[in-house]
C-alpha cells in the first residue's frame, strides 16, 4: 500500500518535520556527490551492533562514537527507492504528529524514536556486523504515534494489485495495525537469519513503531473538543 495523504494534517510543511526531510535528503545528495567515495562515510556512520555491544568495551576512547553512530546512522540511505519510501511517510504521517506535540517535542520524539528502534536492533542482533543505515525505525516511531493520537484518521491510499491499482480511503488504526503485524511477522521469520531479512531492519521498525504508541501520549498537548454550534430556534 502506497499512502498519498492523510485527513488530520492541517499544515503539510510542519517545521521540524520538514526541517527532518531536507536533512535526510542533503545527506543523501552528499552521498551521490561523493559517489564509490560515500562507502567511506557509511562505514564510519552506519550503525553496527557488534560495535556498541563489544568493541568499545575494548576501546573506551571509541564508545562515544559508536553509541552516536545509532542517530547518524538514521540519516544515511542505501539508494534512491530507500529514502524515497522513507520520506513518503515522513511527510504523510509526520505533520499531524507534530501538530499535536508541537515543534520542541516532536524534533525530541523523533530522535528518541531512532534510538529507540536502534536498541531494538543491537538487541535482537548484539553480535551482528551488518551495518543498519536508513530513517524507518525513527519513522515507525512516528507511524506508531499516529495510530493512538489518530486511530480514526483517514489514509488515502494506492493499492497495488496486478492489473488495477485504485486509490481508496483507509482508517488509520487498521492500516497501521496492517504495516506493524507485516513488519512483525518478517522480523519473526527472519529467525536464523538474524535481525535483517532481505536487507530490511524489521525489528528496528517493531522496535520504533511500539516505542512510538508509548511516547506519543506522554507527549501530546490535549486538544479541546472543537465549539459545538448554536442551534437554530
Amino acid at each position: 500500500m502506497i499512502p498519498l495523504r492523510d485527513s488530520e494534517a492541517t499544515h503539510r510543511l510542519a517545521p521540524a518535520n520538514t526541517i527532518l526531510i531536507l536533512a535526510n535528503i542533503a545527506v543523501f545528495a552528499l552521498e551521490v556527490k561523493l559517489g564509490h567515495r560515500a562507502n567511506a562515510m557509511l562505514a564510519r556512520y552506519a550503525m553496527v551492533p557488534a560495535r556498541v555491544t563489544h568493541e568499545h568495551l575494548a576501546h573506551p576512547e571509541l564508545a562515544l562514537h559508536a553509541i552516536a553512530t545509532i542517530f547518524t546512522a538514521t540519516f544515511l540511505h542505501a539508494g534512491f527507492f530507500h529514502i524515497a519510501g522513507n520520506m513518503l511517510y515522513l511527510f504523510i504521517f509526520g505533520p499531524a504528529v507534530e501538530e499535536r506535540m508541537g515543534t520542541p517535542r516532536y524534533l525530541l520524539f523523533y530522535l528518541w524514536a531512532a534510538a529507540a528502534a536502534g536498541l531494538a536492533m543491537i538487541a535482537m542482533g548484539p553480535d551482528s556486523r551488518v551495518p543498519v543505515i536508513g530513517a524507518s525505525g525513527a519513522i515507525a516511531g512516528v507511524l506508531g504515534a499516529y495510530f493512538v493520537l489518530y486511530p480514526r484518521g483517514r489514509i488515502t491510499t494506492i493499492v497495488p494489485l496486478v492489473i488495477f491499482w485504485p486509490v481508496v480511503e483507509i482508517r488509520a488504526y487498521f492500516y497501521l495495525l496492517v504495516w506493524f503485524v507485516a513488519q512483525l511477522y518478517a522480523g519473526i521469520a527472519s529467525g536464523a537469519a538474524g535481525p535483517l531479512m532481505g536487507g530490511v531492519a524489521w525489528w528496528a521498525h517493531v522496535g520504533g513503531f511500539l516505542f512510538g504508541i508509548a511516547a506519543a501520549p506522554l507527549l501530546a498537548h490535549h486538544h479541546p473538543a472543537p465549539p459545538r454550534r448554536a442551534r437554530r430556534a
